[in-house]
């Protein structure tokens, strides 16, 4: 397993979780962004900045997992985009997101995108609470114990 994460959005609290946790169980953890990102050293840590642009980090996410790896974005595209090549993905509130789930997310945020486009005000998230984090974590070590 590897983790790759979309780590322009990412909140810096998941990313020390990951941090932590790939020293922990000596996974993997790339952080992909299209700006530079200090990492902690680390042999099972790293970063890679990729060209700006729309979608470049994101696409190239998806050319780099392969199944089973563990992608950790909100970007519900790239999730669904992640789970087609048979990835694992998972947001930093700790939804994991499934063949089962992510077509319906998918298009609830293209009915929300909608809504924005014709000038509905619709809010945006709430801010990333300890329950969150919490949540995170816990779906984060469930996946790990399940590597094989």
């Amino acid at each position: 397993m590897h983790i790759w994460v979309d780590a322009d959005a990412c909140p810096a609290v998941i990313k020390e979780i990951l941090f932590r946790a790939a020293v922990r169980t000596q996974v993997p953890v790339t952080l992909v962004a299209n700006q530079p990102l200090r990492t902690p050293p680390s042999p099972f840590i790293k970063s890679m900045q990729v060209a700006a642009g729309f979608d470049v980090a994101d696409n190239r996410i998806v050319e780099l997992a392969q199944p089973g790896d563990l992608v950790i974005t909100a970007d519900i595209p790239l999730a669904a985009a992640a789970i087609d090549k048979g990835a694992i993905a998972l947001n930093p509130r700790g939804t994991l997101y499934t063949e089962e789930n992510i077509r319906e997310t998918l298009s609830l945020r293209n009915f929300m995108a909608d809504l924005r486009s014709s000038g509905v005000e619709t809010g945006g998230p709430a801010s990333l609470n300890q329950g969150d984090r919490q949540a995170f974590a816990n779906q984060l070590d469930r996946l790990l114990a399940k590597r094989g």
